[in-house]
């Protein structure tokens, strides 16, 4: 459908009915990783996760043209594929962001640009994926010129985003927009009228695959007036300072549950970024990060409290961390229209 530049649009919060789920295929690049094992291990993850979806809701898959005999091979038949040209695997951030309005369906097509341009990425078939995927689901193109990815917003549908200052105020992303026109921006494409900023993302988000502080590693909002916070507890990670700015960046008026950080702090690479936060709501579940991990199983708790009568399905997430993102950043959820 055409472009709308404007128009009464409002994002709904994740755990809004959905009419499905887009993800992306990993076909190439780092993602796959330099043998056939961790090829394979990404493809299974991916898979993994995708079929964990579909036992509530259909899955949508972008698939590279050169991938989709291989694609086949993991993916069920009831996981409906859409040929594209891909460099990246990451719907979440490539994909559009889905909202709705009188018009029905609508889709924020973000600029993306690498995730502010970092000399690893390449995104010129990643950059036209969300006119695709607003196209395929018959949605209303609602164009921005805010450099942003889905990773770099959360919601809780009543009217409050949380960003993060080194994502949207990113010189490689937006370099002369202010706070107060990304705000503008925000409210104008996905119906919001508070903002909240947190300062800063996980330390590993700012290494070489890192996205430079998306939130959805950090909070996320269950329900209006309620956030589960990354909560790393161990004085020695550079994350328990960052724990601490998040709980105050929310404060007084919210209630605020920790989330604990995986027991395990380091890999071979250096301190973990593993948490629990990036876990993706379809219908009817939660679809959540497992670490093989003591605190998998207090994690489920907490996710099964936080969302009542949805069912919490683990998917070991390590192979995704270790490629820079998590089961949230795979997926992209597409509201039902009433």
């Amino acid at each position: 459908m055409t472009a709308s530049a404007a128009g009464s649009w409002r994002m709904p919060a994740e755990t809004a009915e959905h009419d499905g789920t887009w993800m992306a295929w990993p076909s190439s690049g780092y993602t796959l990783g330099d043998t056939t094992a961790e090829a394979d291990e990404a493809r299974a993850t991916w898979a993994a996760v995708a079929h964990a979806v579909l036992q509530f809701e259909p899955v949508r898959m972008v698939v590279d043209p050169s991938a989709v005999a291989t694609a086949r091979q993991w993916l069920s038949r009831d996981v409906e594929i859409f040929e594209a040209p891909l460099d990246d695997a990451w719907m979440r951030d490539i994909g559009p962001t889905f909202v709705v309005g009188e018009q029905g369906l609508g889709a924020v097509d973000w600029v993306f640009n690498g995730w502010g341009a970092q000399e690893w990425a390449s995104w010129e078939n990643d950059a036209r994926v969300g006119r695709l995927v607003a196209e395929w689901a018959g949605a209303t193109l609602v164009d921005s010129g805010l450099v942003n990815e889905g990773g770099g917003i959360h919601v809780d549908g009543a009217g409050t985003v949380v960003v993060t200052r080194t994502v949207q105020l990113d010189p490689g992303r937006n370099p002369a927009w202010s706070a107060a026109q990304v705000e503008a921006e925000l409210r104008r494409t996905l119906g919001v009228r508070d903002v909240v900023w947190l300062e800063r993302g996980l330390a590993r988000d700012y290494e070489e695959f890192g996205t430079r502080g998306h939130v959805d590693m950090l909070a996320v909002l269950p329900e209006p007036g309620t956030v589960l916070v990354h909560a790393q507890q161990d004085e020695q990670h550079p994350d328990h300072v960052v724990s601490a700015e998040l709980r105050r960046a929310f404060g007084d008026g919210w209630r605020i549950v920790d989330l604990p950080a995986p027991q395990r702090l380091q890999d071979d690479e250096g301190w973990v970024d593993h948490n629990y936060v990036n876990h993706y709501v379809c219908n009817g579940a939660v679809v959540a990060c497992a670490f093989d991990d003591p605190h998998d199983a207090v994690a489920r708790a907490l996710l099964a409290e936080a969302y009542p009568g949805r069912e919490v399905v683990a998917v070991d997430a390590r192979p995704l961390f270790e490629r820079g993102g998590g089961i949230h950043c795979i997926t992209q959820q597409q509201p039902r229209v009433r």
